[in-house]
């Protein structure tokens, strides 16, 4: 995810291969009992091959898979091959270094629910 998310309509980004990965915002909520913090929930589709930038959110992200297979790793942990059903959380100190499609050949889908500070950067990237 390269980018600010807006909270409407359908996002799209490019990385380096020149495909896209599509984000969806499904709904955007201030967080109850806190003036400054919001919760955000969106549908991203990898495209066969897709991988993204290092980067980081600085917010607390829980990932669901819907469909096809992704690769998730964050710095110091393991790379995990996720499939539907499965999920992975992100702290908000993590830099997210592997966000991959795990096939050459299939689309996946997966639920990002988020936690973040109401006007901070959703994505930032990262070295």
């Amino acid at each position: 995810m390269i980018g600010a998310l807006v909270p409407t309509g359908t996002l799209r980004a490019q990385n380096a291969a020149t495909t896209q990965e599509t984000i969806t915002p499904l709904i955007t909520k201030d967080l109850a009992g806190s003036a400054s913090e919001q919760v955000l929930m969106y549908t991203v589709d990898f495209p066969p091959g897709f991988s993204s930038p290092i980067h980081r959110h600085n917010a607390q992200v829980s990932v669901y898979v819907l469909d096809g297979s992704v690769v998730m790793q964050v710095r110091g942990q393991k790379e995990v091959t996720l499939r539907p059903g499965q999920d992975f959380y992100e702290d908000p100190a993590d830099i997210h270094t592997v966000s991959r499609n795990a096939s050459k050949t299939k689309p996946a889908k997966f639920l990002v629910f988020m936690i973040n500070k109401k006007g901070a950067p959703l994505v930032i990237p990262a070295k």
